[in-house]
């Protein structure tokens, strides 16, 4: 298996929404056609929010988006925001590969820390998780907004 972690490219559109649609899918999101193809112009132009893929042996088998911001008591912290690996692709470290991926981007832009959320009920990835990061216990709440 030859893995690549790389940038998304416009070549990589059809795989991508594939892997978007199954994340999305996963959390029970139903999005519209226009809403991915908003989500790969913002992602194409790498300003707010960006995109690594796990490339394995030519195809487009993992994404993870991410993004920085400032917070309170830092210039810039990076979140995570999306990561997801093909069914078929689970178990080969893709999902620790792009996480490691993200974490060095981070660095390398001086983010003072790197975080992401899960479902409390997500245990396969919970259990990479618990491998590569650290849970502090925190509870995340949405407010509702209309």
């Amino acid at each position: 298996m030859t893995m690549e972690i790389r940038g998304l490219r416009p070549e990589d559109r059809g795989a991508w929404e594939v892997l978007a649609r199954g994340y999305k899918r996963f959390y029970e999101t139903e999005l519209s056609d226009q809403d991915y193809e908003q989500a790969w112009q913002k992602l194409q132009l790498g300003q707010q929010v960006q995109a690594l893929v796990a490339d394995v042996n030519g195809q487009v088998q993992g994404l993870a988006h991410y993004l920085f911001h400032a917070s309170s008591w830092s210039d810039s912290v990076c979140y995570l925001q999306d990561l997801f690996v093909a069914e078929p692709a689970r178990g080969r470290g893709l999902a620790a590969a792009l996480i490691a991926a993200v974490g060095e981007r981070a660095a390398a832009a001086g983010a003072a820390r790197c975080y992401w959320l899960t479902h409390r009920d997500n245990a396969r990835a919970r259990a990479l998780y618990d491998r590569v990061g650290e849970h502090r216990g925190f509870v995340r709440y949405d407010l509702p907004m209309a």
